[in-house]
């Protein structure tokens, strides 16, 4: 049982920890400042098409961000059942802080980040103002999705490297 809920964990933290890095890495930079995306889409459709590429990539990340935040609260529900301990409330406070992060991303930050791109190809009165909101809430977005990734990386860390279980030594690693 130890070794199965230990492979979960890892797996876990493995897929969250590497689908943050592909998409703050590899899927936002390719689809919004890529050269080969602005050819593809030609100067006229870029500005607009690529951000809502993004948009629709980032929401199935974040789908996956959250499916992967309640797989680790469960996990360390699981921990806690089997091991009878309470969890660390510095890794408690980690894992949910993660969670709360994953929630914001989702239901705050890419909604307003959706409404101010539409507002600002849709209201040329309200273009440059919304541009200005839309810039700000991208860079609020990208510090927490770099924060978040160096979060998940240090719960990747804890989950790999469990604290020792036993809590006496026992008197056979003694020798003499």
């Amino acid at each position: 049982m130890i070794g199965l809920l230990r492979f979960v964990g890892i797996m876990n933290a493995a897929v969250w920890f590497g689908a943050a890095v592909f998409f703050l890495l590899g899927a936002d930079p390719a689809v919004t400042n890529s050269q080969e995306i602005k050819h593809l889409l030609g100067p006229k459709n870029f500005p607009y098409f690529s951000v809502v590429i993004n948009h629709i990539i980032a929401t199935r990340y974040l789908h996956l961000y959250l499916a992967c935040s309640i797989i680790a609260v469960v996990h360390m529900m699981a921990e806690w059942l089997y091991f009878g301990r309470y969890p660390n409330r510095v890794w408690l406070g980690l894992i949910l802080g993660l969670c709360l992060g994953g929630l914001a991303q989702t239901y705050l930050f890419q909604p307003k980040l959706a409404a101010s791109h539409r507002l600002q190809y849709t209201h040329p009165q309200q273009r440059e103002s919304a541009g200005r909101a839309f810039r700000a809430w991208r860079a609020v977005s990208l510090v927490i999705h770099t924060a978040l990734l160096g979060g998940i990386a240090v719960y990747l860390w804890r989950v790999a490297n469990p604290s020792d279980q036993t809590r006496f030594v026992s008197t056979a690693k003694f020798r003499s």
